[in-house]
């Protein structure tokens, strides 16, 4: 698999994250979601078919391949362990946990995020004090 850029790593979670109904995304869709110009996401939808990454038909929605699929997949994983994490272990806020789980995504390793599951999941299993 080859290596995406931050930008492209969110763009295929925003299709991810609006096409989880099955349906495709669109551009004006994932440019809000993104908070950038419908001209922006044209250009990064272009650059993604290229890719293989996605089928992008003019005036169609957008849908991910399954190469697209499986890398938006372990970004969005990525970023939901990272947030739960600060969230959880941290007591970070979720506001800032969010926003610092989209930055952290795209650096952190495999290894860390495995680090963190484990630790969530023994918190979970922890008793609770009254």
């Amino acid at each position: 698999m080859a290596k995406l850029t931050f930008t492209m790593e969110n763009y295929l979670e925003a299709i991810y994250e609006l096409s989880s109904s099955g349906n495709g995304a669109r551009v004006s869709d994932i440019a809000s979601r993104l908070g950038v110009t419908k001209a922006s996401t044209h250009s990064a939808m272009s650059s993604l078919a290229e890719k293989g990454l996605i089928t992008n038909e003019k005036y169609k929605e957008v849908f991910l391949t399954p190469e697209g699929l499986k890398f938006a997949e372990q970004t969005s994983i990525k970023h939901h362990v990272i947030q739960q994490f600060l969230i959880n272990i941290l007591k970070i806020s979720p506001s800032i946990a969010e926003s610092d789980a989209c930055a952290i995504e795209h650096v952190i390793s495999n290894d860390s995020i495995t680090a963190m599951q484990k630790l969530l999941n023994s918190d979970k299993n922890k008793p609770q004090k009254d």
